[in-house]
C-alpha cells in the first residue's frame, strides 16, 4: 500500500473515531458517572464538561489497556508496515474489542438484541455480531452507570434531607437549602476521598 493511501486511510479512521469512543468503549460508563456527580453536588456546571471529558477518556485508556495493546500488536502495527490491508486489520482489531464488550454484558441482553434484528442466535462468541454486540454492550453501560449512581447519589440526598428539616424545624425557610448543604457536600466529599473512592469504584466495574 502506498504512503498516500495509508495517509488517507488513517484519515479516514480518525473521523469515525468518536462514534468509535462513544460506542464501544469504557467511555460511557465512565463518563455518565462523572456526570452523575456534578448533578448530586447541585453544580452543573462545575467541573466543567471539557474537564470532565478529558478525564473520561484518559479513564476509558487505563480501564481498556488489553485491549488496546492487542489492537496496537495484531492489527495497528502489522497495517502500519504494510504487511496487512485494511479490511484485514479491521477484522483483527475487532477481536479484542469484541473480547471486551463481551465481557461487560449479560446474557440476556444480547439474547434480546438477536431477537430484535430477526436473527438466530450465535453458537460461539467469535460469532457474535458487532451488529447486535454493539447495542447490547451500550444497554449495559446504561445499566451499571446508572446503578453506580445510585450509590453516588444516595449519600447526597441525605444530606439534603437532613438540611431541609433542620432549616424547617428553625423557622428558616427564606434560606435556600442548597446555600447550606453544598459546603457540607463539598466537605463530605474531601474527608471520605471521594474522586478516589468514585474513580477507583468505576474502573474496578469492569470485567
Amino acid at each position: 500500500m502506498s504512503e498516500a493511501v495509508r495517509i488517507a486511510t488513517m484519515l479516514t479512521v480518525l473521523s469515525v473515531l468518536p462514534a468509535f469512543v462513544v460506542s464501544m468503549t469504557a467511555f460511557i460508563r465512565i463518563a455518565i458517572v462523572l456526570s452523575m456527580i456534578r448533578h448530586a453536588f447541585g453544580m452543573p456546571e462545575t467541573p466543567p464538561t471539557p474537564v470532565l471529558i478529558s478525564l473520561a477518556l484518559f479513564l476509558t485508556v487505563f480501564a481498556m489497556l488489553p485491549t488496546l495493546h492487542a489492537i496496537n500488536h495484531d492489527a495497528l502495527q502489522p497495517f502500519m508496515s504494510g504487511h496487512l490491508e485494511l479490511a484485514q486489520a479491521l477484522e483483527r482489531s475487532s477481536g479484542p474489542l469484541r473480547d471486551f464488550m463481551l465481557r461487560q454484558i449479560r446474557e440476556d441482553e444480547l439474547k434480546w438484541m438477536y431477537e430484535l434484528s430477526h436473527e438466530p442466535l450465535p453458537a460461539t462468541p467469535a460469532d457474535v455480531g458487532l451488529l447486535q454486540l454493539t447495542p447490547a454492550f451500550i444497554l449495559n453501560e446504561l445499566r451499571v452507570s446508572f446503578q453506580i449512581g445510585f450509590v453516588i447519589l444516595l449519600p447526597f440526598l441525605l444530606i439534603d434531607l437532613v438540611v431541609s428539616s433542620v432549616l424547617l424545624s428553625l423557622g428558616m425557610l427564606m434560606v435556600p437549602p442548597a446555600t447550606i448543604s453544598l459546603p457540607l457536600k463539598v466537605l463530605m466529599f474531601i474527608l471520605v476521598d471521594g474522586w478516589g473512592l468514585i474513580l477507583r469504584g468505576v474502573l474496578g466495574s469492569f470485567k
